[in-house]
């Protein structure tokens, strides 16, 4: 059933890609002549409008303006009419996205740069894998490097995998963007992310600050397919650990398994670990699933654990309001998705150098404080 959901709602995020791709073909039908004919100027006096070169009269100025609204017409003045014609083919490869999770907002910020862009003729490809099965992420990207493709926004999980896909595209000189993390090893164009590491300095800095001591610490990890961590979830880990180490915290540290293939299982697994673990005064969640954890406290009673959680889904910020998430940090995905695709057209229109790190915000919110916040602001 949950495969059958995500599969329905790629249908959906596909369908908005191609909307928008279908809108930027009508507006391109409206050329600066057809303005000129349904204003009654010349092609002269709406050049020079739009541009605000001047030497036009108020009454010329108003007719144009009126059918500029009327037609929805957003010209860029900054792209040239070489680029108005070009096509440009754009592959955005990232984990499965989910109505409310993290991927979608990401995908979000995606969409609205072709929103923002919509005078470039630029079609997207979409195609996601299952971030907790190796053997999809690898199948995935072998299909890419089949398609043609002027460049990429990669979201990627396994460090391997990413490389392989990276080379191939070195090789053939195809630019590519990452969002949600950087791979080391590799040379995108430029990555926007949170800093990992200090996103899991941070969250342990959290929990050792609010939990009882001494007490154990819980970390949830997901079980995956091939036995692989997340990129994103070892680089939070070694800041994690880095924490304790620095502040010379003696806390015991222990994993705590969950499955998000096989769901039904998760009551047993989380059940067993409290069983044998009785001493648990705090528990951080390295992924976006941290509403699991929540529920499972909330539904059984155990009220004296504290949790500190990642990404603003819509579970995890419900749990945030009902007080089982003491403290929930978020990344800007929406932001990194936007900035991913408008850096990724401005190179392939003007060609200029791009800032390769773009690290985003670490944004530490509470129940008091979640109503304020907007996640993605341009």
């Amino acid at each position: 059933m949950l495969y059958l959901l995500n599969k329905n709602f790629l249908r959906e995020e596909t369908e908005k890609y191609s909307e928008i791709n279908n809108k930027k073909m009508r507006k391109r039908k409206i050329r600066i002549k057809d303005i000129a004919k349904l204003a009654g100027v010349s092609t002269g006096t709406v050049d020079r409008v739009l541009h605000n070169r001047g030497n036009v009269s108020e009454a010329a100025r108003k007719a144009v303006e009126e059918v500029l609204e009327q037609v929805d017409y957003k010209p860029n003045i900054h792209i040239s009419g070489l680029s108005l014609k070009k096509n440009y083919q754009i592959t955005i490869t990232t984990p499965t996205v989910s109505k409310g999770e993290y991927w979608e907002s990401i995908h979000k910020g995606i969409q609205r740069a072709l929103e923002e862009y919509e005078n470039i003729n630029v079609n997207c490809l979409i195609h996601t894998y299952n971030q907790y099965d190796i053997y999809s992420c690898r199948e995935t990207f072998k299909e890419i490097l089949e398609i043609p493709t002027d460049a990429l926004i990669i979201g990627p999980t396994f460090k391997k995998e990413t490389l392989y896909l990276t080379s191939e595209l070195n090789k053939k000189s195809i630019p590519y963007v990452f969002v949600d993390s950087m791979v080391e090893q590799t040379s995108p164009l430029a990555f926007f992310s949170s800093n990992h590491y200090t996103c899991g300095y941070l969250m342990c800095k959290l929990i050792t600050a609010i939990m009882r001591n001494p007490s154990d610490i819980g970390i949830l990890q997901a079980v995956r397919i091939g036995d692989k961590s997340a990129n994103t979830t070892i680089l939070r880990k070694n800041g994690f650990d880095d924490y304790l180490k620095e502040k010379k915290q003696t806390n015991k540290v222990y994993r705590i398994p969950f499955s998000v293939l096989e769901p039904e299982k998760n009551d047993d697994l989380l059940s067993d670990f409290f069983h044998k673990h009785t001493d648990i005064g705090g528990i951080v969640v390295l992924n976006s699933r941290g509403n699991l954890i929540a529920n499972y406290l909330a539904k059984n009673g155990i009220n004296n654990i504290k949790l500190v959680c990642i990404d603003l889904t819509t579970p995890n910020i419900k749990a945030l309001k009902n007080e089982y998430i003491d403290f929930l940090i978020g990344q800007n995905p929406e932001r990194q998705g936007f900035m991913a695709m408008k850096t990724l057209i401005e190179f392939l229109i003007y060609r200029n150098p791009i800032q390769v790190e773009n690290y985003m915000p670490l944004d530490i919110l509470t129940k008091e404080t979640i109503d304020y916040y907007q996640e993605f602001n341009i």
